[in-house]
């Protein structure tokens, strides 16, 4: 990161290979078109380039990056006045009580997520994302290992599960 914040060419090659594709399946899981796609990507790089010498622990660009592309995907589906449909979300709609038990439902998913730690905010909104990233995939992002991943999901799970209390 520093080496990239000097301008360094190649250290900009290893950042983009690293990270493309985690951003490329980040905003495809909002469902967004190849264009979008493209255009979030874009945006989360020129975010970076732009927060570059602000960021506090660069060693974490992976995870600020992931959430970053989150937020730019929100913004894309905000600005085109579209929602995200939920594939396999149960019974189809049928009444105007699905839609508002269904938004009342979003709504304190919503308002507990941002009551965890931001920490398993991200995880969680990793896992949640379609397509399916990999523990692989998250790790890098989130850069933890392998194996603590599963452990860290089954706890923010919990935290989460707290906060809905009986809910979900």
């Amino acid at each position: 990161m520093r080496r990239a914040g000097q301008g360094d060419a190649e250290a900009w090659r290893v950042l983009v290979g690293r990270y493309s594709r985690l951003l490329c399946a980040i905003a495809r899981s909002y469902g967004l078109s190849g264009a979008d796609v493209d255009d979030v990507v874009q945006t989360t790089w020129l975010r970076l380039v732009e927060r570059l010498t602000l960021l506090r622990d660069p060693a974490r660009a992976g995870a600020w990056l992931a959430v970053t592309a989150r937020h730019e995907s929100m913004a894309t589906l905000r600005r085109a006045g579209r929602e995200r449909p939920l594939k396999g979300a149960g019974p189809a709609v049928t009444g105007p009580h699905h839609v508002v038990f269904g938004r009342d439902l979003a709504a304190a998913v919503g308002a507990a997520l941002e009551t965890i730690p931001p920490r398993c905010r991200e995880l969680l909104e990793l896992f949640a994302g379609s397509p399916r990233l990999s523990y692989a995939e998250i790790s890098a992002a989130l850069e933890m290992p392998v194996g603590s991943v599963g452990p860290t999901r089954a706890r923010c799970l919990t935290h989460l599960r707290r906060r809905l209390g009986g809910r979900a």
